[in-house]
This record gives structure tokens, sequence and C-alpha cells, in this order.
């Protein structure tokens, strides 16, 4: 896992996993156990999935990277208290999965909460491990 401060400002955790390194064959196949994992944990709640390649490519100034194959965002929520107003502009956490061909690229954004950071990190390692079951 790496840490790097996208745009100099965005906390992001992100895993690169060659294609040959993984149980997975393709994005959906990893959303679905993303999917799974959030299913199972008894804090977050399942939003839902966004295409965010089929989006950019709709539109008629959208740009995609040329390695990028497929891109795909699993959407979702560990939100256990409310403290104030504000703490929605934190909320909901997404994991992104995108293609690049010879490996998948996984990444979120840090969360202001520590449960939350270690079960994506855990979630997302588990996409390395070749001899895991594909269903959490």
């Amino acid at each position: 896992m790496k840490f790097t401060l996208l745009q100099d400002k965005y906390p992001v955790y992100s895993l690169e996993v060659m294609k040959t390194d993984t149980r997975f064959a393709d994005v959906d196949a990893i959303i679905a156990y993303l999917r799974d994992c959030v299913v199972q944990d008894k804090i977050a709640s399942l939003i839902g999935e966004f295409d965010h390649y089929a989006h950019t490519a709709a539109l008629p100034a959208g740009l995609i990277a040329e390695q990028i194959r497929a891109a795909k965002h699993l959407v979702f929520c560990f939100g256990t208290q409310l403290p104030n107003s504000l703490v929605m502009a934190v909320r909901p956490r997404a994991i992104g999965v995108v293609d690049e061909g010879d490996r998948f690229v996984i990444s979120f954004m840090e969360a202001p909460m520590p449960l939350a950071n270690t079960a994506m990190t855990a979630w997302i390692e588990g996409i390395a491990d070749k001899t895991a079951p594909i269903n959490p």
C-alpha cells in the first residue's frame, strides 16, 4: 500500500496489483469482492457503484488516459456518528478500481476515521492474495 498526497492536498492510499498476482480477472470481479466486503462489515453501508469510465467516455470533452481500460467506484459509508453538520463533507467513502492493461490500481482517500482506513486497507490487500477466496 502506497500513500500519496495527490495534488498536494488529498491523502490517497493506493495499491498496484499485477494481473498475474491476483485471482481477479477484471474490474467487475474486484468491485463484486469489495461489495461483499462492505455488505459483510458490521458498520459499513453500501450505497452503490459508479462506472467512471463510461461516464467520462460519454462526455464530449471527456479525457481518459491511454492506459486506462476500465474505471469504477464502489461507494459506501462508515458513518457511526453525526457530531455536527460539517462531518457530512467527508462522507461517504469510495474505493476506485482501475484496469491499466497489465495491472489493477485500487485507491481510496484517507478517511478521518481510523476504523474505516483499517477496513479499506485490509479489503484492498486481499485483492493481491491469490489464495484467498473471492468472497470474503
